[in-house]
């Protein structure tokens, strides 16, 4: 199958935060969800695998190809949406068609154009004028436009209502059925992830906590809830984190039948990707 984006050791410094570290790997035909609270690294992680900012140290290879060195070709064959579009917003989708043509030799303006009219946008409307929502969409038109073999997507269902939310994760599915594709996709909603990504990667305070298939984290993971007696029974090393309630404990598990096996806890919940990393980041261990 091959990697179609590795990344080695990623490390950059600021002022107060530090990327530690990063690895990835992102096999061809594959969504990979990456997760974290604001100011975990996403954004930069991102930032850094384009070559919007300059990384520190580390080694970032796209289809094979030094992120670097080969930038021009790297970014004929990539769809991006990020925060900033890098986009006038006094431009309307004819005049972003007009300067995209003459910027990606794969540019598809018939297909461009059927993004916009699938997506109701107006065509003659400068996008200052459009909605958050539409601002999005757009974003997406052209990032798919020139025919892409990776995406990297920063939020890109936020803003959406559900409807458009569900049509843009199915036209993130279709982009990678041909398995030569993929996408690496940053989100706050990780129950859009729990619907189409095939690993999750989760990132606090700068460095990679991990890297799990999803049905690896829906399917073996739980939430143990327990009394106060039968957490102090429990061993350190049978759990991941917890968290202390008025009543109980949660206890984060990596393999819920084992933990049951041992322990015979009656209560163990199955967890939501959002569950697990708030535990993660609000808990003890």
């Amino acid at each position: 199958m091959g990697n179609i984006l590795e990344v080695k050791n990623l490390c950059k410094k600021y002022n107060g935060f530090e990327l530690k570290n990063v690895n990835l790997e992102l096999p061809k035909g594959m969504i990979m969800g990456l997760i974290g609270e604001n100011g975990a690294g996403k954004s930069t992680t991102i930032k850094s695998i384009l070559n919007v900012i300059h990384k520190n140290a580390g080694e970032i290879k796209i289809f094979d190809l030094d992120h670097k060195k080969e930038e021009k070709q790297i970014k004929e064959e990539i769809g991006v949406v990020l925060d900033d579009s890098f986009l006038s917003e006094y431009l309307t989708p004819a005049d972003i068609n007009k300067m995209m043509k003459h910027i990606y030799k794969n540019w598809d303006e018939k297909l461009y154009f059927q993004y916009i009219d699938n997506f109701k946008l107006p065509k003659d409307k400068i996008s200052k004028d459009y909605s958050s929502g539409m601002k999005m969409k757009l974003k997406i038109a052209v990032a798919l436009s020139h025919h892409p073999k990776l995406l990297i997507l920063d939020e890109p269902t936020s803003g959406l209502d559900p409807v458009a939310r569900s049509e843009m994760l199915d036209i993130f599915q279709d982009f990678i059925q041909d398995e030569e594709h993929s996408i690496l996709l940053s989100s706050h909603i990780t129950s859009d992830l729990e619907h189409i990504a095939d690993y999750i990667t989760f990132i606090n305070q700068g460095e990679i906590i991990f890297t799990k298939t999803r049905d690896e984290l829906l399917e073996k993971y739980g939430i143990a809830k327990c009394s106060k007696e039968e957490f102090e029974r429990i061993a350190k090393k049978d759990f991941i984190q917890y968290r202390k309630n008025r009543y109980e404990y949660d206890i984060l598990i990596e393999d819920k039948i084992e933990f049951q096996q041992k322990y015979h806890i009656q209560v163990m919940d199955k967890p939501t990707i959002e569950e697990i990393m708030l535990i993660h980041i609000k808990g003890e261990k």
